[in-house]
């Protein structure tokens, strides 16, 4: 099978295509015959080597977590998917694998695709759409009436944090630049924050919750802006913060740290909202897998709107 991979860590230019055995489907699973696969700033962290004390140092590596596809096996004790069924995941290791014709992933990653939804739609939803949801349900709690930040709205998560929160029934503060304060109003938000205009830090008001999704924002610099009973959530900006971020996690009930998972029912729930009309992907571009270092070059400028998909 095709696949994008790299043989050492190191900039976009170690990746490259090249033809690998495909997978075997092993019990609890499903070979999954990939059609489009995302990229995320995950990709970028673990291909420079910063967390190869959890992807492993063992090479070949195929970077991608979330994809869409066909089912083409299914292993023993795995009911529910037929084949050639149209999914869509993501994969929780480290180790990723997704940006390649085929992978295999335990059944409980992995949902029925959205009827309404291409697969390269599709492929842009899961790491994203379930750190959105994850931050924003689980470790913010969100509720009706919140006042929510969201700092990087118009990035991959940050577009469905903006409509998440919303259909959570928060009041809405997107954090993008002024060219994007169009897209995250069309997705929902009730006020922009443009940072080439405005400090988000000299925010008026009362926060309840601060998801900093961009990573440039920390806890110690906007906790002034948090409600007595606030809460501050981050993605994993940087692996030096990595520990830090872990120990506040149980130590503290305002700052949290979002450590997404893959979870069926969490993907049929996005569904759900998808095929309903409530959350919609935003893609900023789609290239071949042959064009995987050129998607990579423009995904580390972190300037895409959205995400950014491969297609096989």
């Amino acid at each position: 099978m095709r696949a994008l991979l790299y043989d050492r860590f190191g900039p976009p230019d170690v990746l490259h295509v090249a033809e690998i055995e495909a997978p075997h489907v092993t019990r609890g699973e499903v070979l999954v015959r990939v059609e489009a696969a995302a990229l995320n700033p995950k990709d970028v962290l673990v291909r420079k080597g910063k967390f190869a004390w959890m992807s492993g140092r063992r090479f070949p590596k195929i970077p991608g977590y979330d994809f869409a596809g066909t089912v083409a096996a299914i292993g023993p004790r795995v009911h529910g998917f037929s084949r050639d069924e149209p999914v869509y995941g993501m994969i929780n290791r480290w180790s990723a694998g997704a940006c390649a014709e085929m992978v295999s992933v335990p059944a409980d990653e992995l949902a029925p695709k959205p009827r309404r939804l291409s697969m390269v739609e599709a492929a842009a939803v899961p790491l994203a759409a379930l750190t959105a949801l994850q931050a924003l349900r689980d470790e913010a709690r969100v509720s009706a009436g919140a006042r929510v930040v969201i700092n990087g709205a118009s990035g991959g998560v940050g577009t469905f944090a903006v409509q998440i929160a919303k259909r959570l029934g928060a009041h809405v503060i997107a954090v993008c630049s002024r060219r994007n304060a169009a897209l995250v109003s069309e997705l929902g938000a009730d006020d922009v924050c443009a940072y080439d205009e405005r400090d988000v830090r000299e925010l008026g008001g009362e926060v309840h919750v601060f998801f900093d999704v961009f990573g440039n924002q920390p806890y110690p610099k906007v906790k002034h802006l948090l409600s007595k009973r606030g809460r501050f959530v981050t993605t994993i900006p940087r692996p030096a913060a990595v520990a830090r971020d872990v120990a506040t996690r149980f130590t503290s009930r305002t700052a949290r740290l979002v450590v997404v998972k893959s979870r069926a029912r969490d993907l049929n729930l996005l569904r759900t909202w998808i095929d309903g009309g409530v959350l919609r992907p935003v893609v900023d571009r789609s290239l071949p897998l042959e064009q995987g270092v050129e998607a990579v070059e423009y995904l580390e400028t972190r300037r895409a709107r959205g995400k950014i998909v491969l297609t096989l």
